[in-house]
Parts: C-alpha cells; sequence; structure tokens
C-alpha cells in the first residue's frame, strides 16, 4: 500500500457538486493499493501515518515533534489507484494496482483500522470508485510518501546496476571462453600440420 500525506489547515472532498466530507487541520491522505497487498500492508501503513511526527511543538518552538493524534487532528483520506500507475511508456498503466472489487473491501478495513487506532470520528472519508474534487491548503507545504513495502514496488537503483553488472560478467565470460575455445583449436590444427 502507498499514501501520500500531505499536511493541511483544511480539505474537503466535493462529488457531483455536494461537498460530501471535510476536516480542518491534520492530514489529507491518498491511499493507492497495489494488486497483492493484504492485512499486513494495511497494519503497516495506518502506523505509519498515525505516528508520523509532521507536526511543530508550537509551545516549544520545534518542528516534527507532533503527530495528528498528539494535536487531535482529523484525517481525510482518498482511495487514489492511479498511485499504483507505471507511467515508463507515457500512458499510464495499472495493472500494479488492485482490482477495484477486493481493492474497496481492503480500503474499508484501512478506514476502520485507522478508527480504531485512533478516533472514529477523527477519520473521514471520500467516496470510492467516485469522481471526485480534492480541494486542500497544504500547510508548509508538506507532503511525505509512505509504502508499506517500497522495496517491493519498486526496483532500486543498485539492484539493477547488480543486475546489469552481473549480466556483463556473464557477457564477458562467454567471450572469454569462445576466445580460449578458438585458441584451442587453431593450436590443435597447427599441431596437426606439422605432424604431417
Amino acid at each position: 500500500m502507498r499514501a501520500i500525506v500531505q499536511r493541511v489547515s483544511a480539505a474537503s472532498v466535493t462529488v457531483d457538486n455536494e461537498v460530501i466530507s471535510s476536516i480542518g487541520r491534520g492530514l489529507t491522505v491518498l491511499v493507492g493499493i497495489g494488486r497483492d497487498d493484504n492485512a499486513t500492508d494495511l497494519e503497516s501503513l495506518t502506523k505509519q501515518i498515525l505516528s508520523l511526527k509532521v507536526f511543530p511543538d508550537e509551545s516549544a518552538g520545534v518542528m516534527w515533534k507532533k503527530s495528528v493524534k498528539d494535536i487531535e487532528g482529523e484525517v481525510l483520506c482518498v482511495s487514489q489507484f492511479t498511485l499504483f500507475a507505471n507511467t515508463s511508456k507515457g500512458k499510464p498503466d495499472f495493472h500494479r494496482a488492485m482490482a477495484s472489487g477486493p481493492s474497496r473491501d481492503l480500503y474499508g478495513s484501512f478506514l476502520k483500522r485507522m478508527g480504531e487506532l485512533y478516533k472514529p470520528e477523527k477519520i473521514k472519508d471520500g467516496k470510492f470508485g467516485a469522481m471526485m474534487d480534492v480541494r486542500l491548503t497544504n500547510e508548509g507545504p508538506v507532503t511525505f510518501t509512505l509504502d508499506s513495502r517500497k522495496f517491493e514496488y519498486v526496483e532500486q537503483p543498485a539492484a539493477a546496476a547488480s543486475k546489469k553488472a552481473s549480466a556483463s560478467v556473464k557477457q564477458s565470460d562467454a567471450v572469454r571462453t569462445e576466445a580460449a575455445a578458438a585458441t584451442a583449436a587453431q593450436a590443435s590444427v597447427a599441431d596437426a600440420r606439422a605432424a604431417e
């Protein structure tokens, strides 16, 4: 699961020209669900969101000291399957996102767990699958990307470089083997001629 978390002073969701959800100070969370995400991912992401220290301790004048729970802020969650788009070819491909049916169920469980770990009345929602207008005032701006298992979702440059290096070594070994074989063949021919 993936979340784009924004610190906001206010946010709202409008569907068909009607405001269906709104919050004051707190977090707006865009939530994407991958095709093989499960309850473990859900548990990881909810805890990350609610423990993330994005608010200042204003009395002490220190930044990054308090979570949304610490300030008793609100959380507006919005389902966002496009977070798992593959855009490498220009046109977005959404095969990495979970299908609508199971995704709806897991998203519902996500909202429920957010309420269990905090306060249900503080957790607000958009409308799953609907065309939504999301309006917010980002305070900062402050935005974070959270993943339940990032190293499985995105191939890391080091891993890619390692694969490339490994392939290069294998290719070099193959070239050396072919060269050795050619040299041995030439030696055999030379020996045969000398024997004649």
